[in-house]
């Protein structure tokens, strides 16, 4: 969530006409974040946030405008979208799609415990199981291909041992999206900055717009690499087992997924570190903006593979 196109203030105000939200009183760009261009908007009637698509186009955003929808209805504190007064939840502003969604409460934490941690694996369970009469499908954009033509990209600019991880990681996950593991509408990029806590309870799971339709148990192994971090890139056993046990409890884990455990941890770290690699090696210009540190993931990566079948010993029993 960067700021890539600037929105005046009097643009701003024309497009909100079509709402029945009130007059713009605030609005400021959000910083954070490398996909979007994001505002955060006050009206005389509300608190909201604006996104600007900067490389979605208008037919691929219907399915995570609608998921977000499908899901708030059913009780997950998520972003709704606000249509205008014709019904429409997506419209154009500075020649880019626009949305308008509700502002949720709370803020995102720096370093979870293993309460909060629980708190977000229910919460990933129920919106997993909510999530499962979603009728749109949306196959995973950063999957397997993406991860291939990545790859060629960045591949010239990195170091021989660092290509050599990056070669032999690509082959050990050739293939693995043929798994008979269930399947579904999942985030995708559920990290600590997209989830906010108001008080002790989650109020608000934001930036959908990696979701799709793919493993739900690669959505818990993105999450829990981010969430269950020690300082040394391994899981810490107390988070990772207090965030496993809490969705377990919701949405059991069949024998398959335990088995993919420990190659889907690696698929996490490996998608993120090659997004990042991306980002950083193949920028594109906007303001307050700003590449996170592709090492972070490699050294995910690299502490996965190193503890191997021992992966599975925080799975809940």
């Amino acid at each position: 969530m960067s700021v890539y196109t600037s929105v005046s203030r009097t643009q701003l105000s024309t497009w909100l006409a079509a709402f029945d939200l009130g007059e713009l009183e605030e609005f400021k760009g959000i910083a954070a974040g490398i996909e979007n261009t994001n505002y955060f908007v006050g009206t005389s009637r509300g608190r909201y946030v604006l996104t600007l698509f900067e490389k979605l186009q208008p037919d691929e955003l219907p399915f995570y405008l609608g998921l977000m929808t499908h899901l708030s209805a059913r009780g997950i504190p998520c972003p709704r979208p606000i249509p205008n007064r014709r019904g429409d939840v997506l419209g154009t502003l500075c020649g880019k799609p626009a949305t308008l969604v509700s502002r949720l409460p709370g803020r995102d934490v720096e370093a979870a415990d293993a309460a909060q941690c629980a708190q977000v694996g229910s919460m990933l369970a129920r919106m997993h199981l909510a999530g499962q009469d979603y009728p749109q499908i949306m196959p995973n954009p950063r999957g397997r291909a993406w991860w291939r033509a990545a790859a060629l990209e960045v591949i010239p600019r990195m170091p021989d041992d660092e290509v050599r991880l990056l070669e032999a990681e690509l082959a050990f996950q050739s293939g693995g999206d043929s798994e008979p593991l269930p399947r579904g509408a999942i985030h995708a990029d559920l990290f600590r900055d997209n989830v906010l806590f108001d008080g002790a309870a989650v109020g608000g799971v934001i930036d959908f717009y990696f979701a799709c339709t793919d493993f739900l148990l690669y959505d818990l192994a993105i999450t829990v690499n981010d969430w269950c971090l020690a300082h040394d890139g391994s899981l810490d056993p107390d988070r990772s087992r207090a965030l496993l046990e809490a969705y377990h409890s919701v949405r059991p884990l069949i024998a398959q997924e335990r088995a993919a455990w420990p190659r889907l941890l690696r698929a996490g770290a490996l998608r993120f570190w090659l997004s990042r690699l991306f980002d950083f090696h193949c920028p594109r210009p906007g303001e307050l903006t700003f590449a996170k540190d592709p090492a972070h993931f490699r050294r995910v990566l690299q502490a996965r593979i190193a503890a191997g079948s021992q992966l599975g010993d925080v799975l809940p029993s």
